[in-house]
């Protein structure tokens, strides 16, 4: 069996992740294709205090690029309009809320046939006689639209309720929420403030993949659906194990055992060591094992490469924990914090702020980690906020005192 050094496989991670590569001059769709299809999975965020979150992975292995490309890529030829054109990827409930390739949708099929998710439906049938059925013939007929919107189209369903915190969603928003979980609706574009415009899945998706949807007879079953699943986790981290791997897209239970193993047997996961690792380790075969990373990037807290927080301490000895929902006086490192990866090391933390009405980007706070070599680090942390500060439109970076 094949035993890497943790600094081989730190190695291994970031390669497939797509760092260590140099960043294109004018990055355009081809190479924000390229970073959507290397990491199978990019999370959606509604936190604005930097920028969305999805947009900040691209930025991280590209370099500034024009965040309009991105949205076409989600959005296709135009919101109002129906046309499938230039659409390259999809939001859908993957590890969280998540923009996939249009491929693995279907994948995701048997998730929005669960117990649980069907059950809710029920219950809202029960407390909202025809309620369901009334926002799906809204949506049909006049979507893409937003909660609110088809609100004004149904009046007598906008009853509010109060009784969880930070919610306040109408029986509509929770029935259009449904059916997105079921895979019915789908979210066509985003608003500028970040509300979905809910469409007819019909309406967005094309047909290769709506014959895969779920139903229809060229769906996947639950074992094909995992092995895939899994397949694209394997490839994103290049190497893992079952809980790095089945975290990905939040794939639970002994179907997971069994897709690994079926993996295996197809040649398409190899079993190896890692020194400092107590459990199994796939490694992806066709992985790229280079002898050193270069490179710099600041991480969205939400970048794939920093999701499963055992994975980066044992890769990388660096704990990292969100602090959004702490209260600020027990705040360790800061609000939105972004690790800072300077070659093959986490070796800093930022806490960032865009100042939009002042044109400047604020660091509040730098956090070097213990051993780095600051003298040589921060130069190029400075760099990489000036570089991300004009990509943000913004004039000069503030730097702490």
């Amino acid at each position: 069996m094949l035993t890497l050094t943790p600094a081989q496989a730190r190695r291994v991670a970031l390669a497939a992740q797509g760092f260590g590569r140099a960043r294109p001059e004018g990055p355009g769709t081809r190479q924000l294709t390229g970073v959507l299809d290397r990491l199978g999975v990019v999370q959606i965020d509604s936190v604005n205090v930097l920028a969305r979150s999805q947009y900040l992975p691209f930025f991280s292995r590209l370099g500034a690029y024009d965040t309009a490309s991105l949205d076409r890529m989600r959005d296709g030829a135009g919101v109002r309009g129906r046309a499938r054109a230039g659409r390259r990827m999809v939001e859908v409930w993957a590890h969280e809320a998540s923009l996939v390739p249009l491929a693995t949708w279907p994948l995701l099929g048997f998730r929005m046939r669960r117990p649980r998710v069907l059950a809710r439906r029920g219950q809202l049938r029960e407390e909202h006689p025809g309620l369901l059925e009334a926002v799906g013939e809204v949506v049909a007929e006049h979507g893409p639209l937003t909660a609110r919107e088809v609100e004004v189209h149904l009046p007598h369903g906008a009853t509010r309720r109060n009784d969880h915190w930070g919610w306040n969603w109408s029986a509509v928003k929770t029935s259009l929420e449904s059916l997105f979980a079921t895979g019915e609706l789908t979210s066509a574009a985003r608003t500028s403030q970040f509300e979905r415009r809910y469409a007819c899945t019909t309406q967005v998706l094309p047909p290769d993949v709506l014959r895969r949807a779920p139903g229809e007879p060229d769906a996947p079953d639950e074992l094909e659906s995992v092995v895939e699943l899994l397949a694209v986790a394997l490839r994103a981290h290049g190497l893992g194990s079952m809980r790095c791997l089945a975290d990905y897209f939040r794939v639970r239970g002994p179907v997971v055992t069994a897709a690994l193993a079926r993996l295996e047997a197809q040649g398409r996961a190899e079993r190896v060591r890692v020194h400092g690792w107590d459990r199994p380790v796939w490694l992806d075969p066709r992985a790229r094992r280079p002898r050193r990373v270069e490179g710099c990037a600041l991480l969205s807290p939400f970048d794939s490469l920093v999701w499963q927080r055992e994975r980066v301490e044992q890769l990388w000895d660096f704990r990292y924990r969100l602090e959004i929902y702490v209260p600020a006086p027990q705040r360790v490192h800061g609000y939105y914090v972004l690790p800072f990866l300077l070659d093959e090391h986490l070796v800093g933390r930022v806490d960032l702020k865009a100042d939009r009405e002042a044109g400047v980007l604020r660091s509040r706070a730098v956090h070097w980690e213990q051993g780095t070599d600051v003298a040589h680090a921060a130069p190029r942390l400075v760099a990489e906020l000036e570089t991300m500060a004009g990509w943000l439109g913004l004039g000069r970076v503030d730097l702490p005192t």
